[in-house]
């Protein structure tokens, strides 16, 4: 079952849904929107809709558990991003520092198009779990917030129900191809903290395409 970045993870997943019920799939959301630790929403709707395919589940309680763990699990981010918002200010190393010039462009950018982008956010994976703390860094409206959160969490939620319940015994192959986003995704983010510590360590200059920096003394 290792199909997706953290497989090794459905195992358990699937023994909290089918031992614990709704509640454990509302606590599975709730962790998965958190984002700490990485439980992908990838696998625990899928199996959700399996679940309501045998029986196990009711469709609507199963979607409001789906949908509430996940918005639950997007406003304990949301908040830490706010309460750590004074707390990042100053942090980082050289040009990599944040300083308030920093934090007021982002609150720049949410106040124009933080709705859209948290919508959005919602759909692609990964990302959708970790939306959530930039947002409240730039304090956006609470719940507003949690209005467009649902927006977008509706329809990722209900169509990889739907899949699960459809496919029934196959339902790993949805999650199968949404993990794969998951090893592209984060394989962009490896890249880039990558290329940000070797900025900071003098190996590259800045700029793009990535170059190695001029070991020369100035004026030679």
């Amino acid at each position: 079952m290792t199909f997706s970045l953290i497989g090794s993870v459905v195992g358990a997943v699937t023994t909290v849904m089918t031992t614990i019920g709704l509640p454990g799939l509302l606590a599975l959301m709730v962790v998965s929107s958190f984002g700490l630790p990485p439980i992908p929403s990838e696998v625990i709707l899928p199996f959700a809709g399996f679940l309501v395919a045998e029986g196990t589940y009711p469709l609507d309680g199963a979607i409001a558990a789906a949908l509430a763990g996940g918005l639950i699990g997007s406003y304990a981010g949301y908040f830490v991003g706010r309460w750590g918002r004074a707390r990042i200010t100053g942090a980082g190393l050289g040009f990599l520092r944040l300083e308030e010039r920093h934090i007021a462009q982002m609150d720049a950018f949410f106040a124009r198009r933080g709705e859209t982008t948290v919508a959005i956010a919602r759909l692609i994976p990964v990302v959708r779990s970790y939306i959530s703390y930039p947002a409240g860094s730039a304090r956006m409206d609470p719940v507003r917030f949690g209005a467009y959160t649902l927006l977008g969490a509706t329809p990722f939620t209900l169509v990889l129900m739907y899949a699960g319940f459809v496919l029934k015994s196959h339902w790993q192959l949805v999650a199968s191809y949404f993990g794969a986003l998951d090893y592209v995704a984060v394989a962009a983010i490896v890249a880039g903290v990558g290329y940000l510590a070797l900025l900071v360590a003098g190996v590259l200059a800045p700029g793009w395409p990535p170059r190695r920096r001029s070991l020369a003394p100035p004026g030679s």
